[in-house]
């Protein structure tokens, strides 16, 4: 894993070592903890810094025969460390063998291969690194070249450990907000009449109505917008589209507070009015909507009642996609308050209809203003991200793609981005070579270097420095 590590053919190596390789980061979705920014959180050990949270290693360990207890339960950090080094080897061809070690090249500086020989040794080493001065969350963001973070927010929330970066001058790196309004829209979950007086404290408002629970809605708006946030995000099993009138989904929400089941075609019908109302309010204040459509969760019921949800237990979901896109899409646009948008599609099977839907709603004014977003979850591999780009290359404008992001809860986890550099600068070189693009390494390095880094920074309204 040198420094010309999937890089197979001399334009590969010139696009990534001229253009990309040195270029700051921008990951513009993510889930890491603000208040560990805050506080520049100091890591236990190495378990603590790169296995806690992350359900895609835990996989692998089920997948290998791990004993739970060894993945998310009791035994000891160390323990759990080593059950990580007996699984890495047999990790072949997924990303997480490509990702763990370029984790320990750039953070701890280790060359060699993971194996279970010398995993103590391993174990001393990886824990002096973590131990020193030099090494915190806020020490990782500078030393990967962070510009921007976007973490992911609920519209409850006081924002105070955001509120508390932006006043600290010692954190150089753009920490901001992402509204993330899930649990307001999913009308027929357990504890939602909870969740809304929750939302309502945060708004100052009693939501008794949906007149006010949308007025609560835009008033968390305007405080996330006042704390910088410029993007929102939403996830989806499958995405809705049903329409109705204010009336009626005011009659269903009413119902919901008070306790009643909601069928299906209800929620279907909550999501569709309440998303409509939020994508307007977002066009309004110039927001990037991100949609993540497709993971079927939680399917392990007797793992969720162990270790409750993002554990691991959630897959590809299927259904019918190209419908309610284009229709949700289009009764935004259709009155000229369709926000920026990203749309991160899980099921491969939907590639290519994305990539094809993208086109049907692009304006004058903003480049590539609909977006086929990254290889997501189980695409965030070598063959998911070039697959991404190849659809989106076939059917619209690969060069106006914002690119990589992390969508993950490790503070390790900037290396997909390198990651990703690597794998596009093999795309477009082999492209190059085999003569479907002139060796005109200036141009198309400038593309390359938008695509990695500076088409997100013109896209997402967010000013920097």
């Amino acid at each position: 894993m040198d420094e010309d590590f999937l890089l197979n053919s001399k334009s590969a190596k010139i696009l990534y070592h001229d253009y990309v390789k040195d270029l700051p980061l921008y990951d513009f979705h993510c889930h890491l903890s603000p208040q560990q920014i805050a506080e520049d959180h100091r890591f236990e050990n190495i378990t603590d810094v790169w296995l806690k949270g992350d359900h895609y290693k835990w996989r692998a360990m089920r997948a290998f025969g791990i004993d739970e207890e060894l993945i998310t339960g009791s035994a000891g950090d160390k323990e759990k460390f080593h059950a990580w080094i007996q699984t890495v080897p047999y990790t072949m061809g997924n990303p997480l063998y490509h990702w763990s070690h370029l984790e320990l090249k750039k953070y701890f500086d280790y060359d060699d291969v993971i194996k279970e020989e010398n995993w103590e040794e391993l174990w001393d080493r990886l824990n002096q690194v973590v131990q020193a001065d030099s090494f915190s969350a806020r020490k990782l963001i500078k030393n990967s070249n962070v510009k921007v973070i976007c973490t992911t927010d609920d519209p409850a929330d006081s924002l105070e450990y955001h509120i508390q970066i932006a006043a600290d001058e010692a954190v150089e790196a753009k920490v901001l907000p992402t509204f993330r309004p899930d649990k307001g829209l999913g009308i027929s979950a357990a504890g939602y009449q909870d969740y809304i007086q929750s939302l309502g404290k945060a708004a100052g408002v009693e939501i008794n109505s949906y007149e006010i629970f949308l007025r609560a809605l835009e008033n968390r708006v305007e405080f996330f917008h006042e704390n910088g946030c410029r993007i929102s995000d939403h996830g989806f099993e499958y995405l809705p589209y049903v329409e109705t009138s204010i009336e009626e989904a005011a009659e269903i929400f009413q119902r919901a507070l008070a306790g009643e089941t909601i069928s299906k075609g209800e929620e279907e019908k909550h999501k569709t009015f309440t998303m409509q109302f939020l994508g307007e309010l977002y066009a309004k204040h110039e927001w990037a909507m991100q949609l993540h459509i497709g993971p079927l969760r939680n399917n392990n019921s007797r793992m969720f009642e162990k270790v409750g949800p993002d554990a691991g237990f959630d897959s590809i979901n299927d259904f019918e996609l190209a419908r309610p896109l284009n229709q949700f899409l289009n009764s935004l646009d259709a009155k000229a308050v369709l926000p920026r948008t990203i749309v991160y599609p899980l099921n491969p099977a939907h590639f290519e209809m994305v990539a094809s839907t993208i086109g049907n709603f692009q304006s004058g004014g903003i480049k590539g203003k609909v977006q086929f977003g990254s290889g997501w979850w189980y695409n965030d591999t070598k063959e998911g991200m070039l697959r991404q780009m190849k659809e989106l290359a076939n059917a619209g404008l690969l060069s106006l793609f914002v690119g990589m992001l992390t969508d993950s809860r490790s503070f390790l986890s900037y290396t997909r981005h390198d990651y990703f550099r690597r794998i596009l600068c093999q795309l477009v070189g082999t492209w190059i070579e085999e003569g479907e693009l002139p060796a005109d390494y200036e141009f198309i390095g400038k593309m390359v270097q938008d695509i990695s880094y500076n088409n997100a920074k013109e896209y997402f309204t967010i000013e920097l420095d």
